[in-house]
């Protein structure tokens, strides 16, 4: 079986792959004031109560906060006797990097495109939704063209809370209507729907310069909370969209072991 970690600013996906199923999730808050030993532990304490810890047998880690991704690696060498994978921007992928510097790209992001460029028709446009909403964009020759970053649900809503004196922090949630009757739903208005039509317009820009449409593909925490209300102009959403890329991304690179 393959452990599969998608480390992000807010929080940390885990998935266990057993051959292409993926078998279970599980999630830990991003801490980098958490030590190797305290993530190693946590990690035994999922695995042993899934009676998994033995069939472990690789892991690839991919990392937007640098801190973590060492920490996690020596701990799943000291923890599970395993060398780990980092994914980076030098890992083999089955998508060209068409960037004006490859390393500035983010390794969930080249798992995400990597994904796209295998599940669905190309061109894709992938859409995570964390705690910033990115677009990568893969043309239809697999090339890895760029994309978009604005500020997530989650930043939009703690950032009205915080700059401003009297409106509270808030549930993430659909709004029933534009117009809202209450500070509350003024908010979500503002943020869900204010996001819907972001994403609905830059959808329309990166078709545009693609000079075709595209698959449209929304992943991440808060994909749910849009998807009834983006009016079908999702293709798909696919919630482990990261983790399959990240396991097809371990098996190019297994025989490697690349830092």
């Amino acid at each position: 079986m393959l452990l599969v970690i998608d480390i992000g600013n807010t929080n940390t996906s885990l998935g266990i792959f057993k051959g292409n199923e993926l078998i279970n999730t599980f999630s830990l808050s991003s801490d980098i004031k958490k030590t190797s030993d305290e993530y190693g532990i946590s990690l035994l304490a999922i695995l042993n109560h899934n009676n998994l810890t033995k069939e472990i047998k690789g892991a690839i880690v991919s990392s937007v906060v640098p801190q973590l991704c060492e920490i996690y690696k020596n701990a799943i060498l000291k923890y599970l006797n395993i060398k780990a994978i980092s994914l980076s921007y030098k890992s083999k992928m089955p998508v060209q990097l068409k960037l004006d510097n490859n390393k500035e790209i983010g390794a969930d992001r080249i798992a995400n495109a990597t994904a796209a460029s295998i599940k669905y028709k190309l061109p894709a446009i992938v859409i995570d939704f964390g705690t910033a909403t990115t677009f990568d964009i893969v043309d239809k020759n697999s090339c890895f063209i760029g994309g978009i970053i604005a500020p997530g649900l989650k930043i939009q809503a703690n950032s009205l809370s915080q700059f401003t004196s009297k409106l509270p922090k808030l549930k993430i949630e659909a709004p029933k209507r534009s117009i809202g009757k209450d500070t509350i739903s003024a908010m979500l208005s503002g943020i869900v729907l204010g996001h819907k039509c972001l994403i609905e317009g830059m959808i329309k820009k990166c078709e545009q310069e693609l000079n075709e449409k595209a698959t449209i593909i929304a992943t991440g925490g808060f994909s749910s909370v849009l998807f009834d209300n983006m009016d079908k102009i999702f293709d798909y959403i696919d919630k482990d969209l990261t983790l399959f890329g990240l396991k097809e991304l371990y098996y190019l690179n297994k025989e490697e072991k690349n830092d």
